[in-house]
Order: structure tokens, then sequence, then C-alpha cells
């Protein structure tokens, strides 16, 4: 049975929270946990709607990692 190891080069992930704070911890402790897989933040995008059922605003991002170049 063979065991390789392979590299993460690119990743997108989805966050959202129903106040920025809450997002933006969400985020910095996601960008920590990709840095031990050897990532790097390479673009965000964002943004913001009214959830009716639950009366607030709902603000959610996309953050797009990639490998570190070495």
């Amino acid at each position: 049975m063979g065991f390789m190891l392979e590299r993460i080069e690119s990743k997108i992930e989805f966050f959202e929270a129903y106040d920025l704070l809450t997002l933006e911890k969400k985020i910095a402790e996601q960008i920590e946990n990709n840095r031990a897989l050897l990532l790097d933040v390479h673009a965000i995008s964002h943004t913001t709607t009214f959830h009716p059922l639950h009366n607030k605003m709902l603000y959610s991002a996309v953050v797009h990692f990639k490998g570190k170049q070495t």
C-alpha cells in the first residue's frame, strides 16, 4: 500500500455571520489554520444582504487561498 502526500495549490472557503466581528473572527481563525497547510490569502470577496426571516443583516465572504510560492 502506497502513501502519497500532495500539496494543496488552491482552496476556496465560504463564511457567513450576522455581525462583522464574528465574520472577521471566523476568517482570521481559518487563515491561521491554512498557514499550516502553506496557504496564503489570494483574494477576498464579501457581500451583505438583509435576511427577512431573522430580521437582521447577513454578512458573507468568500476567501481564496493559494499555495505559497517556494
